[in-house]
């Protein structure tokens, strides 16, 4: 008897152990798992909104007015912004309106004059810094009430210099960092629609060129396999920074807009176009010596611009400076 109290006894220790065993790798619920071993992978850093490029923090937006004709070539700084909007202005031609948030030129211009699509495209920045110099009398009240920071050389004179060896008024040189010293509370750089991969999707042309007319400007983009950009021909001549580069872009975007007359004009009478930029309507993306149809929307002037392709996929960009050619399939004439 006493032998099978020890074997039983022995037995039931066997059990307990093996019951406990098999706890560890099946817990009953409301049990404590112990804590595995994890190995974290290492988080990308976040990429900036307008160019897809890694950052460390996302800093005040800056908006410029640039000359963009023959006299006010070659162009200062420029070729540091994240975004550059081409706009028809009067008489058939073109102005830059240049945006600046991920990285500051120590100069800036030539500035000019804002215009009222201006006005338009930049409530989507939230409530950016926008440096100019001037606006029809009739515009002031416009400006004023418009989503922006006046940070123009009447406003903020001590931002601005006369650049030596140029000509008013293709000389006047606004200074970025004292331009947002003046705007405190500009809006940091946020989500305006765009999106950005490493690879380009499938569903492009393969395209060495591209050309957009207006009614007296001509631009035309090349693509350089060797600098992975598009670069810049304007009016048949290399678009050249005051750096001595060539500007140009990881991503063109063609917007086709409607444009019509606004009830601006400058002094010899010839209107300026109003660039209707909210709505929706088609475009061209050129990434990666590629061209894509797109469609793009923008609900309402505080909503960004998003782009998809035929089939509804999300058109993304090579990550990079882009470039927004806001052009009209049919532009008005002066």
């Amino acid at each position: 008897m006493r032998a099978k109290r020890v074997i039983g006894a022995a037995l039931a220790s066997g059990l307990a152990l093996l019951a406990a065993a098999c706890s560890s790798s099946d817990d009953p619920p409301g049990s404590q798992p112990q804590a595995a071993s994890v190995t974290e992978s290492p988080t990308a850093p976040p990429e900036h909104p307008f160019t897809g490029m890694p950052i460390a923090a996302r800093r005040p937006v800056l908006a410029v007015k640039i000359e963009n004709t023959s006299s006010g070539k070659p162009q200062i700084g420029v070729d540091k912004a994240d975004i550059v909007y081409v706009e028809q202005v009067e008489g058939g031609l073109t102005r830059l309106m240049a945006i600046f948030s991920s990285r500051l030129p120590k100069e800036v211009g030539p500035v000019r004059s804002a215009r009222i699509s201006d006005l338009h495209i930049l409530p989507m920045f939230g409530k950016p810094a926008l440096a100019y110099s001037g606006v029809q009398t009739k515009m002031i009240p416009f400006v004023q009430e418009a989503s922006l920071f006046d940070v123009s050389d009447s406003a903020a004179p001590g931002a601005y210099f006369r650049y030596p060896g140029r000509y008013a008024p293709y000389n006047l040189v606004g200074t970025p960092s004292k331009l947002l010293r003046e705007a405190g509370k500009a809006t940091k750089a946020k989500d305006i629609g765009f999106a950005f991969s490493d690879e380009p999707p499938a569903g492009g042309v393969p395209k060495k060129s591209y050309s957009v007319r207006y009614p007296a400007a001509r631009f035309t983009f090349g693509w350089s396999e060797a600098k992975k950009r598009w670069l810049v021909w304007q009016d048949g001549a290399k678009d050249m920074a005051a750096s001595g580069a060539q500007l140009g872009a990881a991503t063109v975007v063609v917007q086709y807009t409607k444009t019509e007359r606004s009830q601006f004009h400058d002094v010899n009478g010839s209107y300026t176009p109003l660039v209707h930029s909210t709505g929706k309507g088609t475009g061209i993306v050129l990434r990666d010596g590629q061209a894509y149809k797109v469609n793009w929307e923008r609900p309402s002037e505080e909503e960004g611009t998003t782009f998809t392709t035929p089939d509804g996929e999300r058109m993304t960009f090579a990550r990079g400076p882009v470039w927004v050619v806001l052009a009209s399939r049919k532009p008005i004439q002066p």
